[in-house]
């Protein structure tokens, strides 16, 4: 029930005021005895952790004080149970790892435990620890504020204290001194800002802030809270108080009550102004005129920070009723502030019990809370909540499936087939972190079987290869066409399987093969070797080490890779391949006449590596025109391609007088075209002996060589009178009267 006033529980502490709001009330069963536990809450609004031993059926820490009270020998065992802050049960963990020394929350609601034997403290054992959001500090004994060699200290030299808690921003420190009094100082220990006596010489069970103003102090059922002023406001219990800090206040648990004592950050003061209830509301509406815009965000603030919804719908009506009035007003808040409302209140109700504050909502954002409520199982929730704030609910989908594959007792094919069902159509999701939770849970076959509905398969295939499908992982990969992918599940199998076993794989899948080969061709051709080998291609297997022979320098090993590259095709009987077979020993024979021309002629590696062609063409232009013929005749070189060779040879090295010997020959196995290149009057003389030219090319000769009255007596035999036109006027002299004469005798008479 919301209170008939909302300044209902308000309390005055100085110039600020507090009020402790009730959100749930009936919390916790009638057997359940919370004066007997310690209970520690997660922050915003976040769940309730402790821990459970056989005398208590509650989901709370145990107060080890307290249990010479229930100890029996015989039973030693203890669970921690998690509770929302309603009190529904929401999680058991059976605790069998040493006597617990302390539990906390981090800001994403993920429980720390601390065990008497904790790390670091084995010499002494941990006697307490305490928390923040981001981790926990443990001490092996007590511990005070306290530094002998500070003697200015101002705080610190009236220490020991019995107790110390620092506010959220870390700017103070609240102290309980030996007397039992409340000191507020600075974090530095230097000064000195309030203090109160509680009137009791009871050390309090409980220190923490509300807020960064206030201190609360609690014994079992009485808890004072003190203002900046050391002004303090108490209220009484009727059973034990549990205070769970958060930054912006705190919670207070009871077995029957959920409450949140705060401080009121917005004051209410224009509310009724606003609130249209009779006909002078108008009047007062023009009153305020000038302050009803802020009237206006005070009254939109204020619905925020109440947990009733009669209160807030009453404070947004009237900030509706201000702004209709108003000309120009920006909405945004106002419609903002109404949708935060609505997750806020779907959040805090008793079923979810998630009690966070506005302001707790901000700093957590919406996403964190989305994920609160998936932890818990809270799907359809999470997934409401999602698609009214717009956001992506994959994730959501994604984790309820995960959990599905844990907890579900069907077939394989039951469960995959329901997911597949209920995701279809879902956008961004993740088959493969499903498959990933079937597998953790043992479930191979269902997690091949979700891997199929995965569309990208750069993340189906490495959990396949952790699986150990590798055959599947392989055909995802080559299905995919990324050679990046198929590269990745190729280098994984090799570095796994026996080296037949890898080609065997990829022998039957053409992409495979075809990436195994190009890597290793730049790589390792050692495994392109064995890969040829393995796929029964000797000539390949044999020009990868005719290369590797053309790269060696030293003969003795260039001859042997040829040695073993014919051997490779040794038992072939293709006719391809006894060709090969034939070109490698004459490349070995080849090798061994080259290394007696280096000694004998030049004295150095001249003529090693080279080619046959090559060979011939270098002996021919150094002058060793019989070892040329030699070398012809011993590797049965046709006669077109050694005159081509000894033509060029004679060319360059300007041998004319060789070159009109080759002239007198009647007839020539590559013809007389060429013959006399480089010197036009040695080349005239074999145009005459080009009897397989045209005209026209035996025209262009005679020109290039020089002789244009010999290129018009051609033209004139082929009664060409356009060529002897042009041939007129590139001639000069007695050859310009000679080509006028031709081309008059052709001119036709009249």
């Amino acid at each position: 029930m919301a209170p008939s006033n909302p300044l209902a529980n308000w309390e005055k502490l100085g110039d600020s005021f507090y009020r402790k709001v009730p959100i749930y009330d009936a919390v916790f069963d009638d057997d359940v005895q919370l004066e007997n536990y310690i209970v520690v809450g997660a922050p915003y609004g976040g769940a309730i952790g402790m821990q459970q031993t056989t005398y208590s059926k509650a989901s709370l820490y145990r107060d080890e004080s307290k249990l010479f009270r229930f100890r029996d020998a015989q039973t030693n065992k203890s669970n921690i149970d998690i509770y929302s802050c309603s009190g529904k049960h929401i999680n058991r963990i059976h605790w069998e790892y040493g006597t617990i020394r302390g539990l906390g929350w981090s800001d994403r609601e993920e429980l720390l435990v601390v065990t008497e034997d904790g790390m670091g403290a084995e010499e002494y054992g941990v006697r307490a620890c305490r928390f923040w959001t981001s981790g926990f500090h443990h001490a092996p004994k007590e511990k005070y504020p306290h530094d002998p060699t500070e003697s200015e200290d101002k705080v610190l030299q009236n220490g020991p204290f019995k107790h110390a808690s620092v506010s959220p921003t870390g700017k103070f420190v609240a102290l309980i001194t030996a007397e039992g009094k409340v000191w507020v100082v600075s974090s530095d220990f230097q000064s000195k800002y309030s203090e109160y006596d509680p009137e009791s010489r009871v050390t309090p069970r409980t220190v923490e802030w509300c807020g960064d103003d206030a201190v609360v102090i609690a014994w079992e059922d009485e808890l004072h809270l003190i203002g900046p002023s050391g002004v303090a406001a108490r209220y009484y219990y009727d059973d034990t108080v549990h205070v769970m800090p958060e930054f912006d206040g705190v919670r207070l648990i009871t077995n029957e009550t959920c409450e949140f004592l705060h401080k009121v950050t917005v004051l209410l003061d224009s509310v009724d102004l606003l609130e249209k209830k009779s006909p002078k509301a108008d009047e007062n509406i023009q009153r305020i005129r000038s302050s009803l815009p802020e009237a206006v965000d005070i009254c939109v603030k204020a619905a925020g920070h109440e947990f009733h919804s009669h209160w807030q719908k009453r404070l947004l009506k009237a900030a509706s009723f201000g702004k209709s009035v108003l000309d120009l007003y920006n909405s945004d808040e106002f419609v903002e502030m109404t949708e935060r409302l609505r997750v806020l209140n779907a959040v805090r109700d008793y079923q979810i019990g998630l009690p966070i504050s506005y302001e707790q909502y901000i700093r957590l954002t919406p996403e964190k809370l989305i994920e609160r409520l998936v932890n818990r199982h809270e799907y359809l929730l999470a997934i409401r909540v999602s698609e009214y704030l717009q956001h992506p609910a994959n994730k959501i989908y994604v984790h309820w499936a995960s959990q599905k594959v844990k907890v579900s007792t069907v077939d394989d094919e039951a469960v995959c087939k329901l997911i597949v069902q209920r995701l279809e159509g879902k956008p961004g999701i993740s088959f493969e972190l499903i498959a990933q939770a079937a597998y953790d849970e043992g479930r191979a076959h269902l997690a091949t079987q979700l891997l199929n509905h995965e569309p990208r398969a750069g993340k189906q295939v490495p959990l396949l290869l952790n699986m150990e499908e590798d055959e599947i992982a392989l055909e995802k990969a080559i299905e995919s066409g990324d050679n990046d992918l198929v590269n990745y599940v190729l280098l994984h199998l090799k570095s796994k399987l026996p080296l037949a076993s890898f080609f065997r794989m990829i022998n039957s899948r053409p992409m495979a093969s075809a990436l195994v080969e190009a890597t290793a061709r730049l790589e390792d051709t050692e495994l392109l070797k064995d890969l040829y080998y393995q796929d029964d291609r000797p000539i390949d297997g044999s020009n990868v080490l005719l290369s590797e022979a053309l790269n060696e320098t030293e003969l003795s090993r260039k001859t042997g890779k040829i040695h073993l590259a014919s051997r490779l095709l040794a038992d072939s009987k293709d006719a391809s391949v006894v060709l090969q077979q034939k070109l490698l020993s004459e490349a070995s024979q080849l090798l061994k006449v080259q290394e007696s021309l280096d000694k004998d002629l030049t004295d150095r590696s001249e003529f090693l590596g080279l080619s046959l062609n090559q060979t011939i063409y270098r002996l021919i232009r150094s002058g060793y025109g019989k070892r040329a013929q030699k070398l012809q005749s011993e590797f049965k070189m046709s006669e077109k391609t050694y005159w081509w060779l000894r033509l060029r040879a004679l060319v360059a090295k300007r041998d004319w007088g060789e070159l009109e010997e080759i002239g007198k020959s009647k007839k020539s196995p590559i013809g007389w075209e060429i013959l006399g290149a480089g010197n036009t009057k040695l080349a005239s003389l074999f145009v005459p002996k080009c009897t397989n030219l045209s005209a026209e090319d035996k025209v262009e000769m005679w020109v290039k060589c020089g002789m244009i009255v010999k290129a018009g007596e051609e033209a004139f035999r082929a009664k060409d009178f356009n060529t002897l036109e042009v041939l007129r006027g590139r001639a000069s002299g007695p050859a310009a009267t000679e080509i006028e004469r031709m081309i008059n005798q052709l001119r036709p008479r009249k």
